[in-house]
């Protein structure tokens, strides 16, 4: 009987020793017969990374955090039978706390398979799905992600089936599928997660989503900072081809399917969806106006989905397990599951996939562990770098959402970003107007010239020059932002800067040395207190007019 040892090949845990781990292992073992070592893709539990697992008669066993100089007494203490005396033991990995308390669906084979070996997918349920879609119609297609009330996980959480029937409708001889995986927001990492761990499970959910359409063309948007993921779909793709499960007759259906992959430029704005057409065809990535909208004039002018790579690789799922089942999971409008990226600090970083409707404060403590520097934790990120800051009250809201944009907040790709009490939110206000300013593409005036205008008022704010007056403009600079902005970049970079004022405004009052003098770390003067309570509650206003 073979014995299987599997160390993962994914980005995360190569950049903390993965490879030497590797070659460590491969060393050992080369003379002794019956074992294979798998290099797997990451489950998502990163304080464990490099995570080694071997197969046992009861299931993988795992051990972690494993380094090189590691192995020698891992082999010595019985790896290769899964034995649990080591230190670094962590029992059967499926019993993992972190690991089973979670509801995986698109993640279901991450960390399980070997991510480019394509009988090892099939073994999975893999293109169970493809091969039910081929025996429906287009319309029976897209009735299908409809009823399973999918939407998008990239930000805008648009339905999937809307967008689908919208490209359907349309009429054009040519139709692209476009894959958004220019994942670019801090603390998330879900999409490159999936494509490292299980590239056939997005190019399955492209190829179905070509034949519910109509296309016959499908591009890859990957970050050129994804050298793993690039290499793990090129051959992922290559061995689909040759498996006829992309090209001419998808297996015989009569389906035509051409796929490939091609690099941004490290451009935030490439994640927008129009900036990335632009890009696509060649041209400098500068955000378009709308209508029309990509499903009926995108790439090159034609009928186009742009949808990123957790909505397509869950496609898959959906046409395996069907709709129904599916949207068995979820709360209210927010149906199935969403995999949080937990990120910042705390003890326990990694991707929990669970239904809507857990609340921030069990991603925080139940699966993140609380805080890593253990000081107490202040603020919360939700939805990326032009999320909204969530302070503790804000904690027990559930993960859905409609929920969340009843607080103003975001939930966006599922990115959760911690911080504990040493954070300056007036830091962090102006990081959101630097960043705008830093990345926008420049096509609008409210985003260009707004950002910059934004961290300067910041630091006026900061440096009690004119308080008053600065915090009301910057109050309408959030407000022209927000509103006269050509795409989300401008138009929600002031939701980290509202929130942080808001909820955090101690921090944007540095006392004068008269008021310090008064008493070592006392609150502001009444004076400067009544200046912030006037600007937040400009600040509330702007946003009900908006």
């Amino acid at each position: 009987m073979t014995i299987k040892v599997f160390v993962p090949q994914d980005s995360s845990a190569i950049s903390v020793g993965a490879d030497q781990v590797a070659a460590k292992i491969r060393a050992k073992l080369q003379t002794i017969n019956g074992i294979e070592l798998i290099r797997n893709g990451s489950r998502g539990l990163f304080w464990l990374e490099p995570m080694v697992e071997v197969e046992t008669a009861e299931g993988r066993v795992a051990y972690g955090p494993v380094t090189a100089s590691d192995v020698d007494s891992l082999l010595e203490q019985g790896l290769l039978d899964g034995a649990q005396t080591h230190t670094l033991s962590l029992g059967l990995t499926e019993e993992i706390e972190f690991l089973k308390k979670q509801q995986r669906l698109t993640f279901k084979r991450a960390g399980i398979i070997d991510p480019t070996n394509l009988d090892d997918y099939k073994a999975h349920g893999g293109y169970k799905g493809l091969e039910r879609a081929i025996t429906m119609s287009a319309q029976e297609c897209v009735d299908e992600v409809k009823a399973s009330g999918l939407r998008g996980r990239g930000g805008a959480a648009f339905p999937t089936g809307i967008k689908w029937q919208t490209v359907l409708d349309t009429p054009g001889e040519k139709k692209y599928i476009v894959c958004n995986a220019d994942e670019g927001d801090s603390g998330t990492y879900a999409d490159r997660l999936q494509m490292e761990a299980d590239p056939f499970g997005l190019i399955e959910g492209m190829t179905i989503a070509a034949i519910a359409v109509g296309a016959d063309k499908g591009y890859i948007y990957l970050r050129e900072e994804y050298p793993h993921a690039h290499q793990r779909l090129n051959e992922a793709i290559e061995k689909a081809f040759d498996a006829n499960l992309l090209g001419d007759d998808v297996l015989g259906s009569g389906h035509n399917f051409d796929l490939e992959v091609r690099l941004g430029a490290k451009s935030y704005i490439c994640g927008e969806e129009t900036a990335l057409l632009e890009s696509l065809e060649g041209k400098r990535g500068e955000v378009r106006a709308k209508p029309p909208l990509p499903a009926i004039e995108g790439l090159f002018g034609k009928p186009t989905v742009v949808n990123n790579v957790l909505s397509l690789s869950t496609i898959s799922i959906i046409f395996e397990q069907g709709a129904e089942a599916y949207a068995s999971f979820g709360m209210g409008r927010s149906l199935g599951t969403m995999p949080f990226q937990l990120a910042g600090n705390l003890k326990r970083c990694g991707l929990v996939e669970l239904a809507f409707g857990v609340t921030l404060n069990q991603l925080l403590n139940d699966f993140g562990g609380g805080s890593a520097s253990d000081k107490p934790l202040r603020a919360v990120q939700c939805g990326g770098p032009l999320g909204t800051y969530l302070p503790e009250s804000q904690w027990d809201i559930e993960m859905d959402y409609e929920a969340l944009a009843g607080i103003s907040g975001v939930l966006g790709h599922g990115g959760v970003v911690a911080f504990d009490t040493t954070v300056d939110m007036s830091e962090q206000a102006r990081f959101s107007m630097e960043f705008c300013a830093e990345e926008s593409c420049g096509k609008c005036t409210p985003c260009r010239i707004g950002a910059t205008r934004g961290v300067e008022t910041i630091d006026k704010v900061r440096a009690n020059t004119d308080r008053e007056a600065n915090l009301i403009l910057l109050t309408s600079l959030c407000n022209t932002m927000e509103s006269g902005s050509l795409c989300a970049m401008g138009g929600m970079t002031p939701y980290p800067v509202k929130s942080a004022l808001e909820h955090f405004n101690e921090d944007f009052f540095l006392p004068t040395v008269e008021e310090t003098s008064t008493a070592e770390g006392s609150l502001p003067t009444a004076e400067g207190s009544q200046t912030i309570e006037i600007s937040i509650d400009s600040i509330k206003k702007a946003g009900t007019s908006s």
